[in-house]
């Protein structure tokens, strides 16, 4: 794998560059003033001055813009290459998983209960490849989709039924680590997409199970907020976010920590398919920690229907 680009050599760049800008402006600046106060034609170099000091700020202007994007630049390549270990990862684990599997039933007599139990592993290998190719097909839709106005209505307590119950099924888990909390007979409609409301909830509850195993516990709260907006919090016991890292992570490819070093699965796009989507519903959505710790809480609140 090519090794990743480091960010300290363009920024000592930059900073050079910006430096040395800038003494050849203040040089510039005092050489021209003795000029002009020893000269009879003062006019003249005082329009020098001035054409040559308006040339140097754009071209200060340009290195800063340069610098900035190239940091830029970086950093995603950064992300990017963090995302192909990550999807590498998650293809090659659950392949190896099924071919040892089957591989296994083909060359040797296994009884009926190992049979089952195989049969079950390879079940979770192939649901694993599937959220894996949902993640991805979700991104890619919604990195091409524009906002569209429309009189979409989404009920936010019957999705969340439903999503409830396929996250604890796919991680084996019984349906009460998912607490729901919700105002009775206050109907919670959103001005949305069923589908975006979905997997908004999809990717808040299986991040707050898988990231508070081996005994998570979840608390998702349901409620209006004081201007009326449905507002969807979802509290799990993990580990936290440390607080100078909450604002990178809902950003595209971003995953805490060292990608080989990881055991929990994922590809660092489920919480940027959160913030895109509750941004084009005309939503906010943010992140703190629990109180008392560990744990952390996600905060989402849309426009009621």
């Amino acid at each position: 794998m090519e090794p990743r680009r480091s960010l300290g050599w363009p920024i000592l760049l930059g900073v050079v560059l910006i430096a040395a800008l800038i003494a050849l402006t203040v040089g510039w600046v005092l050489v021209s003033i003795a000029a002009a106060l020893g000269s009879r034609n003062a006019a003249f170099y005082w329009a020098t001055l001035g054409v040559g000091v308006a040339l140097l700020a754009v071209v200060l202007a340009g290195v800063i813009v340069y610098l900035a994007l190239t940091v830029k630049a970086i950093a995603l390549s950064q992300r990017q290459s963090n995302f192909i270990d990550s999807v590498t990862h998650e293809l090659k684990s659950p392949l190896a998983s099924l071919k040892l599997s089957l591989q296994t039933l083909t060359r040797r007599s296994v009884p009926v209960e190992q049979q089952a139990d195989f049969h079950r592993i390879m079940l979770q290998d192939v649901e694993r490849l599937d959220t894996l190719i949902d993640h991805l097909l979700d991104a890619a839709k919604t990195l091409q989709r524009r906002p569209q106005a429309g009189d979409d209505v989404a009920d936010v307590e019957a999705l969340l039924e439903g999503v409830r119950a396929a996250v604890t099924h796919r991680h084996g888990m019984p349906a009460d680590v998912i607490a729901v909390q919700a105002a009775p007979n206050v109907p919670l409609l959103v001005a949305g997409r069923s589908a975006d409301v979905e997997i908004v909830l999809r990717n808040l509850l299986d991040n707050a199970v898988k990231y508070s195993l081996p005994e998570p516990k979840v608390t998702v709260t349901l409620g209006r907020t004081n201007t009326g907006r449905v507002r969807i919090e979802v509290a799990d016991n993990g580990p936290g976010i440390p607080a100078p890292m909450r604002p990178l992570i809902f950003r595209r490819f971003v995953r805490l920590g060292s990608e080989l070093e990881r055991s929990t699965p994922g590809t660092g796009l489920g919480l940027f398919l959160v913030k895109s989507l509750v941004r084009q519903m005309r939503g906010k959505v943010g992140v703190r920690g629990r109180q008392p710790p560990p744990g952390t809480v996600f905060e989402v609140e849309l426009p009621a229907a």
